[in-house]
């Protein structure tokens, strides 16, 4: 079973940076697709960045274009959410989606972070 861990998130004034990662790097044989979702209190949860293997291509929900990037490295099992010029409305928690396959026997997986939190103080 691929346990994802999440880290990066915290405090951070509007206009700065955070990177979040997630990874299994002992679980996890190779990442195909990749997520990361954002619940806001009092709002529905949202599908901020993808890159799905099926799509080919990395699309962002349009609040975050061009300040949000995300990304993996195959060798450090790890995928990335690079947050850049961020605002008080993207304060919330984040939570990161791999499928991919496993060091167990090759199987396919479909794993969640456990969610981190990301305040913007304005």
């Amino acid at each position: 079973q691929v346990q994802l861990v999440e880290s990066g998130g915290g405090l951070v004034q509007a206009g700065g940076s955070l990177t979040l990662s997630c990874g299994a790097p002992g679980d996890i044989f190779r990442i195909d697709s990749m997520a990361w979702y954002r619940q806001i209190p009092g709002q529905q949860g949202e599908l901020v960045a993808s890159e799905y293997s099926f799509r080919g291509t990395k699309d962002y929900v349009d609040s975050v274009k061009g300040r949000f990037i995300i990304s993996k490295d195959n060798t450090k099992k790890t995928v990335y959410l690079q947050m850049n010029n961020l605002k008080s409305e993207d304060t919330g928690t984040y939570r990161c989606n791999v499928q991919g396959q496993s060091r167990d026997n090759l199987r396919n997986f479909d794993a969640w972070g456990q969610g981190i939190q990301v305040t913007v103080s304005s």
